[in-house]
């Protein structure tokens, strides 16, 4: 198995700053405010960590922002649609601000976009919780063959890849370093 190396820790760094700076042009455009109104929620496990990274920098650039108002995590391990062929998944917990979701903008957080099933079953996830504004994706990886009509509203890198190849998310508190690779 060969495996390179396509993002770097500061690569990394940047696309999160990157997402982050247009997450708050985007919501401050629709709400013509920076991030009341906004909710991110990070889909378990390295999404949860990204959404974590972006609320920091947006918490940074944008006066007045709490961050635990901003950041929640969505599970939806009971919503994917490969149960049966796939049932050693764990249940997380899910946390959603107190604000909740109703008429918010939620910003569902992602490590890779591949089929777009994880994306449906999220969507599935969030309608338990209220009926958000609107609802944006931001992923790191974006690495095409969608089997379903979903599209990253802010991706960090686009990376074309072979169905057969696999990219492997690394991320500092969860596997002590940062680095995006693809293994053939």
């Amino acid at each position: 198995m060969s495996a390179r190396t396509v993002l770097s820790s500061d690569d990394i760094d940047r696309a999160v700053t990157r997402i982050a700076h247009e997450i708050l042009e985007a919501n401050t455009a629709l709400q013509k405010s920076g991030t009341s109104n906004l909710v991110i929620l990070g889909i378990p496990t390295r999404g949860v960590l990204l959404a974590e990274r972006i609320a920091k920098v947006i918490a940074r650039n944008e006066p007045g922002t709490d961050v635990s108002q901003l950041l929640g995590r969505l599970d939806i391990t009971m919503y994917r649609d490969d149960l049966a062929t796939n049932p050693t998944r764990a249940v997380t917990e899910t946390h959603i601000p107190a604000q909740g979701i109703e008429d918010k903008v939620v910003v569902l957080v992602d490590d890779v976009l591949f089929s777009g099933r994880t994306i449906r079953a999220a969507l599935d996830a969030l309608n338990d919780f209220g009926r958000p504004r609107a609802v944006k994706l931001a992923v790191l990886v974006d690495r095409g063959h969608r089997e379903l009509p979903i599209r990253a509203d802010f991706v960090g890198k686009n990376l074309p890849t072979a169905r057969e190849e696999r990219i492997r998310v690394q991320l500092a508190e969860s596997d002590s370093e940062n680095s995006v690779v693809i293994e053939s």
